[in-house]
């Protein structure tokens, strides 16, 4: 009867153990789901939507300002350089509204690119996206504040560089009709005519360029560029002339690194350098056009053996209007705005461009561009994307 108790009492002893082990297990199994949700939270479901669509950049980052995600405008203004905020600014408005919980509204400057001195002056909204992750908001406003300064420059340039030509063409008409029984001077001015008009149309068509790019926002800042494309195009419009004057072209290294912006104004600030290379250089010389890829950014180069160019010129030749030898411009057909459409146009993609020169040994001129990054989605386990190479090939030369 005693063993008959004691099997009892055992097996009630195991089934209460058993039913006590099976709770703390459900137990502890809750507490680690709950822990795991708080450490790696998923982002809130119609944030990937709604980033997709908005005008303005988005990123979202969380706890550790790792970024989750980003629009591709956010891309496009460098505000994400690899998977972190590439603005100590925006760094710490997310770091504000995680301590207080209230959202921020300012506007500030902040660097364009990682190269060069450009800003951009951008209005900011950060406030909390559900328990733990923060959303950033950025809008570029940098063209409407400088629309009125741009103006005015505008029209105080044209009216200096239109006055010339003008009157050119105005003595030209006088002269004509003064030689109307000479056939001979009235082909001569005639032709002189359609000189001034040309030069007249290249001056308007570059403000109007120039203006653009200083006055309105001109970029599609989610467009993916690929420079090969762009220094082929380049070359390609400059091809008659180098012919004309026996000039070798010569690509080095053209690689297919991809950038964000406006091809079609990229091919324009090239074509620039190309035309000022060919120009300026003998006939019978060489222009070679380098593109390579360093530090996160492609370097487009521009070298001629040409004139060359005084030290205390280098700061000026990016001005609007501004011409190292008054006399050879006029004889290129240049309008002194070729190099300043290529600074602004550099600029607005969030790069520099710099130059090397000396007397008699030519030019060099080189665009410095941030490459086009991506930042992909992590997963909700946290873990980061494998880094992307954006020039994972290479060409070889083109002649």
């Amino acid at each position: 009867m005693d063993s008959t108790w004691v099997v009892v009492a055992a097996l009630a002893l195991g089934l209460f153990l058993g039913a006590a082990f099976m709770v703390v297990l459900h137990m502890a199994e809750r507490r680690g789901q709950s822990a795991a949700n708080v450490a790696t939270p998923s982002v809130p479901e119609g944030v990937d939507q709604v980033l997709e669509v908005l005008d303005s950049a988005g990123v979202v980052v969380d706890p550790s300002n790792n970024v989750l995600r980003a629009s591709p405008g956010a891309l496009a203004m460098g505000l994400v350089r690899g998977q972190t905020l590439a603005h100590q600014e925006l760094l710490d408005f997310a770091g504000r509204v995680r301590r207080t919980g209230e959202p921020i509204a300012e506007e500030l400057e902040l660097a364009r690119g990682p190269f060069g001195e450009q800003t951009m002056l951008v209005s900011v909204r950060v406030a909390r996206l559900g328990a733990r992750f923060v959303l950033i908001v950025v809008e570029d406003r940098t063209e409407a504040h400088r629309l009125d300064e741009v103006r005015r420059d505008f029209i105080a340039n044209i009216s200096h560089e239109l006055k010339t030509p003008i009157a050119s063409v105005g003595l030209l008409a006088e002269a004509l009709g003064e030689a109307a029984d000479e056939p001979a001077q009235v082909q001569r001015f005639a032709g002189r005519l359609e000189v001034e008009a040309q030069r007249l149309a290249r001056i308007t068509g570059e403000i109007i360029e120039l203006s653009k790019l200083q006055a309105k926002d001109a970029l599609r800042p989610d467009e993916i560029v690929r420079i090969d494309e762009v220094v082929a195009a380049a070359v390609d419009q400059n091809r008659v002339v180098a012919q004309a004057k026996d000039i070798d072209v010569a690509v080095r290294g053209a690689k297919r690194a991809e950038v964000y912006g406006d091809r079609a104004l990229l091919a324009v600030a090239v074509h620039n350098l190309i035309a000022n290379a060919i120009a300026y250089s003998n006939e019978g010389g060489r222009v070679g056009v380098g593109v390579s890829t360093k530090k996160g950014a492609v370097e487009i180069s521009v070298t001629d053996q040409g004139v060359g160019m005084a030290a205390d010129e280098l700061d000026r030749v990016f001005e609007r209007f501004y011409r190292v030898d008054q006399a050879r411009s006029r004889n290129t057909g240049g309008t002194g705005l070729g190099l300043s459409i290529v600074k602004h146009t550099v600029q607005n993609h969030g790069g520099d461009v710099r130059v090397w020169s000396q007397p008699g040994r030519g030019s060099t001129f080189t665009i410095r561009l941030p490459l086009a990054a991506a930042v992909e989605p992590q997963d909700e386990a946290g873990r980061s994307p494998a880094s992307i190479d954006p020039a994972p090939a290479s060409r070889g030369a083109v002649t």
